[in-house]
């Protein structure tokens, strides 16, 4: 990715910073400050330096300075039991003070002497609390989502999978912004060519920001001309320890209340988590009913603009008489209906996501009713039609992640446009290409169509129907795991009674 700002390491004509460059920068910001202090017992002299936005100044004045106004205090390396904060470093290193006083750490110098430091962490945590999930939610199951702290979400997914081999490994991207991101996965589950490929991705972005999981996603994917997002998100803690178990790497973000889960396939962006806390039937049937509101959706307006310029003979007489007595007023061709209608369901949409909840939701109701019945009314469009688009806009609404939501909003246009070019051939051609696409399509490396291509009968197991739990034997295939195994599948089918 191109970037306005060269690496430092790039550049051999760029000097190293010292601390006295870095405070003559540092003292333009008002929100800098640099206090000296002398120990009345050992009469060391001393000086702290903090950004007084970033620290907690309870911390500052309640564990830190009368641990160093101490008796004991005569080096740096005194801080260590003085100070009750466990996070203290001391360095020679210049380069690193920017990067720890605007990570929320305060230093400390002894003297006149500044070739050693001490970063002593006083860092004002602030953020939202976990709460719901809004975009997943689930009337069954946990209430528990990710928040825009690293620490806090790691410290939900840490909870639900207590063991040594979860591994973290933390990068800083961004030449600005520098922003803390970490890769998690299972050691000696996870595929080591998934975790080095999702690692090497990350290493090699070169950006000036990266302020949430959406410029990773867009960053490290296989394909980024594509519109099919090739990184599944979460907001949820519970799919993300899951997907984990599975063997699955996740990337998440300092900053973003969302996960990234990578490799994914097309059928998980139709299979909502609330799956899994359902009868295995409730949720096969579920499933099914999303995947024909997403055909429905892309299909349903092209096949009427398609019928009624080319394919009359396909439509029942009772239903012709309808049809034509719906348009037999309207002006304009079935092309120009069907796009008018389809661009006003487009701008109440986005009217009502961008204005403020109440008013957006007033906005998407009344306009909808007021619009929809005046273009009736008005002989701009059938009632046929306008039924036809309000449907497929409700169904396009199941599909329960957003990314992939607004990926279908879109792949009606070119169908539409197709339909009226050739007609029902137009649609087949425009099915063709899409599934062109989509069979070279890949996450991480992974066919993106999996266990539909290549055909996996053993992962069709949790694919558009789910099998009860004593079923699900072997994670998925496609992952290639270590551990295929997840249990006994002859243990997992006996049920004891209590008398046994």
């Amino acid at each position: 990715m191109f970037s306005i700002f060269k690496n430092k390491s790039s550049d051999k004509n760029n000097k190293k910073p010292t601390f006295e460059s870095i405070k003559i920068s540092l003292e333009k910001s008002a929100d800098y400050e640099q206090s000296y202090y002398q120990n009345p017992y050992t009469g060391l002299k001393f000086s702290l330096h903090f950004v007084t936005t970033l620290i907690d100044g309870k911390i500052l004045q309640e564990d830190l300075l009368p641990s160093v106004l101490s008796k004991g205090f005569k080096d740096l390396e005194d801080l260590h039991t003085l100070v009750p904060i466990v996070d203290i470093q001391i360095s020679t290193d210049e380069s690193i003070i920017e990067q720890k006083l605007f990570n929320g750490y305060t230093m400390l110098t002894i003297g006149g002497s500044q070739r050693k430091f001490a970063f002593i962490a006083t860092k004002n945590e602030m953020g939202r609390k976990v709460s719901q999930p809004e975009v997943e939610f689930s009337v069954v199951g946990p209430k528990e989502a990710f928040v825009e702290s690293l620490s806090d979400n790691l410290n939900l997914v840490r909870k639900r999978i207590p063991i040594k081999e979860l591994t973290v490994e933390e990068f800083n991207v961004g030449s600005i912004t520098h922003t803390r991101i970490a890769l998690l996965y299972l050691d000696g589950l996870a595929n080591e060519a998934n975790v080095n490929t999702m690692r090497q991705r990350i290493d090699g972005i070169n950006f000036d920001q990266v302020t949430d999981s959406s410029f990773i996603e867009q960053l490290i994917a296989d394909n980024s001309v594509s519109p099919f997002p090739q990184l599944l998100d979460s907001e949820r803690p519970d799919r993300v320890a899951s997907v984990l178990i599975e063997g699955k790497v996740i990337v998440m973000v300092d900053g973003s209340p969302h996960a990234l889960i990578g490799p994914t396939t097309l059928v998980e962006f139709f299979n909502a988590y609330e799956d899994y806390f359902l009868n295995f039937i409730v949720a096969s049937f579920f499933r099914l009913v999303r995947v024909f509101a997403v055909a429905f959706s892309i299909l349903i307006t092209p096949i009427y603009v398609a019928a009624l310029t080319y394919h009359y003979e396909l439509i029942p007489k009772d239903l012709m008489a309808t049809l034509v007595t719906s348009r037999q007023e309207i002006p304009l061709p079935p092309i120009l209906e069907a796009l008018f209608l389809e661009l006003t369901i487009e701008l109440l949409r986005e009217a009502g996501a961008r204005l403020p909840t109440k008013v957006g939701q007033t906005i998407g109701i009344v306009g909808g009713i007021v619009i929809g019945t005046a273009s009736v009314e008005a002989g701009l469009t059938s009632n046929v039609l306008l039924i036809l688009v309000a449907l497929a806009a409700l169904a396009s609404f199941t599909t329960p992640v957003y990314r992939m939501g607004n990926t279908i909003r879109i792949l009606r246009f070119p169908f539409l446009l197709l339909a009226q070019l050739w007609g029902l051939l137009g649609i087949v051609f425009c099915f063709c290409l899409l599934m062109g696409h989509l069979l070279q399509l890949t996450s991480l490396g992974r066919p993106f169509l999996e266990p539909l291509f290549p055909p996996r009968l053993k992962d069709l197991k949790d694919a558009l129907i789910r099998f009860p739990f004593n079923k699900q034997a072997l994670r998925p295939g496609y992952l290639q795991t270590t551990k295929k195994v997840r249990f006994n599948s002859q243990e997992g089918k006996e049920k004891l009674d209590i008398d046994e």
